[in-house]
């Protein structure tokens, strides 16, 4: 094992590099600290000194002591965890001098590994876009509600945003834009009811500034879900406290929020005042280019108390759905009446207080039980339910709740990586985000679905968008009730979708682009161009594939769970109503006998019409009509292998004939593609007669051009124009199938692409695309797997995997982290590094690991049975609860139950 000791100064970086146990060290060097540089800036000069040399971990030998972390040291007048930094940079673990003294080494590292990968670090206080993106990261929720991780004591403001939502609350309100009467529907922001701080001597209650903060970490637990927040504290009046603060959603018992509050006076004795609060003043204002919109979705009806409890009810504006808050405070000392409230709107606020004698160095531990009801899932009274509940909360009750929940979610959905210690923690990350976003809605009680931001951000408004399609395998895979509940979202819009269709002039049911309370489209008339600060027209409905993400979902889940149950009784109704509307939209040219679909956009976003065109959309989008195809495929098996009285029945109710079988029929053998003599899959007609776009002049005027629609238009030109995309779109078909399915499609087409056409056109669009949306990354990641150019793979999978980690579009994650990024992430891992490929027809194992990673170890449910797959760079072991077939490279195996095989490959 090869070690760096690092011995921090203010001024300086002093490194040794040696084997570990030996005396001397085979290289030191100083690295100064540049005021001009940033502490990342100064940090990246030690990973460019140690090029070219191993290291496995590192040492501190001066740390400075503190509860929360060993590795904090002070530089350049600040103190930063320097642990987390190189952890970071150098994905090698990074313990204090002291904790090897107390551990030994071995025992100190393998601490430190684990740490590492069960928990969400943070370190000091942020403003801006970086700290909400970091309350986005450390949301607790449990998919009926979500509450984003920020600072009990803080309001919303520029740098904290303590917004809550519940899943499929919507409301819809009117504002006039430059004399446009513009009526957004947004998941509303509901009060806030999480709002705690303390008080001195009866002075003013704590404020967060950043005058009065010495040192904030903020931790997030991965084995229960638990968000902690340590906060030194020194007023201004000179009494300094050590606050901790712990969050927890209950994943069981889902209307219950429970937080325990210690304060720790670390200079004085007196008393202590802690200030809870439901604050219904609050609006939608997380996303700043929304501000201009009318956001005033609450509207409080009514407040009450009773001894240690409080409570707050209300509606929501247009759509008048009730709910009610309960909050309960408990601890020590006493209960007093709380000052009267002077601020204006005081009526849509309720406070409570207690007060108790302190003294230095001693530790006072408060609870808030948090409990929160509305007319969606609550039949009987909303007051007398909260007033029910708020008795039987408390924090052990949902700690203990929530460590046998994560326990055994974990046992069957984690991903264990040997080798790197950030993949792993992300990876664990992305699985809690998508679970703690969702998993209430498994109840059948709550009618939602997955939106594209979680419940952690008021980004694309809270809408279900085609994300599902990134995460519903996930579920699938390790919770098939949650995942049939999501599509029963769809169902229930099944009628609002062929309405959506009739009012476009079409046949069958067509879901919107963005989808809310009651499936109608959602999507904006117009959105703010930041670069122009001008509203300009907004096409994204036309993105009429969103119907081919719900058809893909329903049959992805019928695959992968076995549940023929739903596809007779939902399934097919949908598939066949989709259809419906497709067959409907393909135009037939008698001349060619080739079908055009027409009037649609494609996922790449940037295209949405035709330049000088009069009307809107494009034609015979790759994508579009290759899924199409294979949907249409899929119904017709579909319909020969059901049972004859549940096709019927399913007929019955779309009006599905003979005539509509034979024009499926014909439709899918005869849809028109454009496709250029070399095998390159054109985007949509006509788009090889756009001319190209030199990326490299545009990088070197304006740095990141990954928004090239924004630029192109403050220049006064149009992406229409252009050979460019946002994302994967021709390709596209790639990654929701395979290569020899696609083929497939296109030789039933009538399209014969010559040998090594996939390759050339992964490189034709890689040329052509600016990653402007993080999904792009992800997909291109999967598609050069697929090519075999496994070193761009991994860039492109590392880049999505750190994405809202790092914020890599700069300010994105604070408007809500990408749960379908996070869900493709995590589906890739396994499906194409590991090479257990569910969604193929039948399953088949082809690893392909990064040369990081040692080994990959994970439970997956296919079709009622339970898989176990460890594999590294040469084997892999297999063990299934009951008898199976599959196939592992070029071997098909024979499983007995619960007998593991090792297959070398």
């Amino acid at each position: 094992m090869k070690i760096i000791t690092l011995h921090v100064s203010d001024d300086a970086l002093q490194v040794s590099y040696a084997p570990a146990g030996k005396p001397e060290a085979q290289r030191e060097f100083t690295i100064a600290y540049n005021t001009d540089q940033s502490i990342g800036e100064n940090l990246e000069n030690l990973r460019v000194r140690l090029v070219g040399l191993d290291v496995d971990a590192a040492v501190v030998d001066n740390a400075l002591s503190y509860p929360f972390s060993d590795t904090v040291v002070g530089i350049n007048h600040q103190r930063i965890d320097i642990g987390l930094a190189i952890t970071n940079m150098l994905n090698i673990p990074v313990v204090s001098s002291q904790a090897i003294a107390d551990q030994g080494l071995e025992d100190a590292l393998a601490s430190k590994r684990e740490y590492l990968s069960w928990h969400l670090d943070y370190y000091g206080q942020y403003a801006g876009k970086r700290n909400y993106g970091q309350e986005a990261m450390l949301t607790v929720g449990n998919g009926f509600f979500g509450l984003r991780g920020a600072y009990t004591e803080a309001h919303a403001d520029d740098d904290n945003y303590p917004g809550m939502y519940t899943a499929g609350l919507y409301d819809q309100l009117t504002t006039n834009i430059n004399g446009r009467q513009v009526v957004n529907e947004d998941l509303v922001n509901l009060p806030n009811a999480q709002a705690l701080t303390f008080g001195v001597d009866h002075q003013n209650p704590f404020q967060i500034r950043a005058s009065d903060i010495q040192d904030i970490y903020r931790s997030l637990d991965l084995h229960t879900g638990a968000l902690t927040t340590t906060m030194l504290v020194q007023l201004s009046t000179g009494h300094a406290l050590q606050i901790k603060t712990t969050k927890l959603a209950n994943m069981t018992d889902w209307h219950r929020l429970a937080i325990r509050y210690s304060v720790t006076p670390l200079n004085f004795s007196g008393s202590l005042q802690i200030y809870s609060e439901i604050d219904g003043s609050v609006v939608n204002s997380n996303v700043e280019r929304y501000r201009a919109f009318n956001q005033r979705h609450i509207q409080v009806t009514g407040t009450s108390r009773q001894p240690d409890t409080i409570f707050l009810e209300g509606q929501t504006q247009s759509s008048k759905v009730p709910f009610i808050f309960g909050s309960q405070l408990t601890g020590p000392g006493e209960a007093l009446d709380a000052p009267v409230d002077t601020r204006s709107h005081a009526e849509q606020h309720i406070q409570q207080m207690r007060s108790v004698a302190v003294q230095p160095n001693q530790t006072y531990t408060f609870e808030k039980n948090v409990v929160f009801f509305t007319g969606r899932e609550t039949s009987s009274p909303l007051d007398q339910a909260a007033a029910t509940e708020i008795n039987a909360a408390t924090f052990a009750d949902t700690l203990t709740s929530n460590t046998h929940y994560w326990e055994k979610r974990w046992h069957g959905a984690d991903i264990q990586i040997t080798g790197d210690i950030t993949a792993q923690k992300l990876t664990r990350v992305n699985l809690y985000h998508l679970f703690s976003a969702t998993q209430a809605i498994a109840s059948g009680k709550i009618d939602a679905s997955v939106n594209a931001r979680g419940l952690d951000g008021e980004a694309y408004r809270g809408h279900v968008f085609w994300d599902e399609m990134f995460d519903l395998p996930v579920y699938a895979l390790h919770d098939p009730e949650l995942a049939k509940q999501l599509l029963m979202y769809r169902y229930r819009r099944l009628g609002e979708a062929k309405k959506n269709a009739q009012a476009d002039g079409d046949d069958g049911a067509m879901y919107p682009w963005q989808s809310g309370e009651l499936g109608d489209e959602q999507s904006q008339i117009v959105h703010l161009n930041p670069l122009t600060n001008s509203w300009d027209p907004d096409y994204s409905s036309l993105q009429r594939h969103v119907s081919l993400a719900v058809a893909y979902n329903v049959i992805m889940y019928t695959h992968i769970t076995g549940d023929q149950s739903f596809m007779t009784a939902y399934g097919l109704e949908m598939l066949s109503e989709i259809s419906k509307f497709w067959l409907s939209r393909a135009k037939l040219n008698s001349q060619t006998h080739r079908y055009t679909i027409d009037r649609v956009m494609g996922p790449d976003e940037f295209h949405e019409n035709y330049p000088n065109a009069d009307s809107t959309g494009l034609a015979d989008n790759a994508y579009t009509n290759l899924m199409v195809t294979w949907l249409f495929n899929q119904v017709q098996t579909l319909r020969h292998e059901l049972p004859a009285k549940a096709v019927a029945a399913s007929d019955q109710k779309t009006g599905w004939t003979a005539k509509t079988t034979d024009q499926l029929k014909d439709v899918s053998h005869h849809l028109r593609l454009d496709i250029s003599s070399a095998g390159i899959i054109g985007q949509f007609d006509g788009y090889f007669k756009l001319p190209r776009l030199d990326f490299a002049k545009y990088q070197k005027k304006y740095g990141d051009i990954s928004r090239m629609d924004r630029i192109l238009k403050a220049e006064g030109k149009t992406p229409d124009a252009y050979q460019v995309a946002k994302q994967a779109d021709a390709l596209m078909a790639f990654y929701s199938l395979d290569e020899q399915q696609v083929f497939g499609l296109l030789d039933q087409l009538g399209y014969h692409l010559p040998k090594g056409a996939f390759d050339k056109n992964l490189q034709f669009y890689l040329d052509r695309t600016t990653h402007g949306s993080t999904l792009s990354r992800i997909v291109y990641a999967v598609l050069t797997a697929m090519a075999g150019n496994m070193d761009q793979s991994w860039k492109l999978f590392s880049q999505a995997l750190l994405s809202d980690y790092y914020d890599i579009q700069g300010g994105t994650t604070a408007e809500g982290i990408h749960l379908g990024v996070m869900g493709a992430v995590t589906l890739m891992t396994t499906r194409h590094y590991a090479g257990v490929d569910i969604l193929a027809p039948k399953l088949s194992v082809n690893p392909h690991l990064p040369a990081t990673w040692q080994q990959l170890d994970f439970a997956q449910l296919v079709r009622g049975t339970r898989y176990h797959f460890t594999i590294d760079h040469q084997h892999v072991q297999v063990t299934a609860d009951k008898a199976a077939v599959l196939t592992i490279g070029d071997q098909q195996i024979t499983l007995k139950p619960n007998q593991t095989q090792t297959i070398s490959y």
